[in-house]
């Protein structure tokens, strides 16, 4: 088969073995790599050296032998991975974690890799790719609702969702696309920066979760607005004379801010003081 011409490849095997296959043909020329492994819930097999006495030579019989027809033979391949077993998350991560490094080698600079899991190893998945891939090159975790009736497997709580992680191989190379936005959502970017670039204005005040002051007492302080121009201080003077402090207006109560006084310094040129209707 010729890897620069072909323009879909199907491969049927091992894929550790075939992972390795593809290093020569594809080190560095993979876009995005989804994977789906075992979610290792103590009932799932997969491929890991048994009491790590395997020699080499007894793995690859193992992965390698076939039936008449060529196809490859299951029996023995798949072992099962009890949680009774003392190795019961390092068989996983032993089993990952050369799956996980090969398949770094096949990304592209701006490549990115996507691994599905749930709660059973997704912390112990999250750590392994930290290493593999650089705590930096995390982009994020996405919740997938998967069953939304809830799971019973689960002797407390019905589980509704699984994880995709998400990582770059080297996300200052990575270009984000985001979603195209509707009419309806571009009207809700009105304003102009100057520049040609469109935004709008959202509300600074915590309004969901933790809000209250006694929740983020260091996220309730003042901020002071120049009346004429709506620019922001954190500091009371001539210019800034309009005191302003995170009150849910319906009810009075003190509340707290998104941004911390850290996070404020230095970004004031993103902030502007506005009166608006009690929400």
């Amino acid at each position: 088969m010729n890897f620069d011409t072909t323009e879909n490849v199907f491969i049927e095997g091992e894929n550790l073995e075939v992972l390795k296959v593809l290093q020569k043909a594809y080190h560095g020329k993979i876009k995005c790599i989804i994977i789906d492994p075992p979610y290792n819930t103590g009932s799932d097999s997969f491929i890991y050296p048994d009491s790590f006495k395997e020699n080499k030579k007894d793995y690859e019989k193992r992965v390698g032998d076939k039936d008449e027809e060529g196809y490859l033979m299951k029996e023995g391949l798949f072992r099962k991975n009890s949680k009774d077993s003392g190795h019961f998350h390092s068989n996983w991560l032993s089993m990952m974690y050369p799956r996980l490094f090969l398949a770094k080698n096949l990304l592209r600079d701006d490549g990115v890799i996507f691994v599905h899991i749930d709660d059973n190893e997704v912390h112990n998945l999250r750590l392994l790719m930290n290493e593999i891939f650089g705590e930096e090159n995390f982009i994020g975790k996405i919740i997938i609702q998967s069953n939304p009736r809830g799971s019973q497997s689960n002797k407390f709580m019905g589980i509704v969702h699984d994880y995709l992680l998400a990582f770059a191989k080297k996300i200052d190379e990575m270009e984000a696309i985001g979603l195209n936005l509707d009419e309806r959502m571009k009207s809700e970017y009105d304003l102009d920066d100057g520049d040609g670039k469109k935004y709008r204005l959202l509300g600074l005040r915590q309004r969901g979760g933790a809000w209250r002051k006694e929740q983020r007492p260091s996220l309730f302080f003042p901020i002071y607005v120049n009346p004429g121009s709506g620019y922001i201080s954190l500091d009371k003077n001539d210019s800034h004379s309009i005191e302003i402090f995170p009150i849910k207006p319906t009810t009075n109560e003190d509340g707290s801010w998104r941004w911390s006084k850290t996070k404020i310094k230095g970004n004031e040129h993103l902030l502007t003081g506005k009166q608006v209707q009690k929400k």
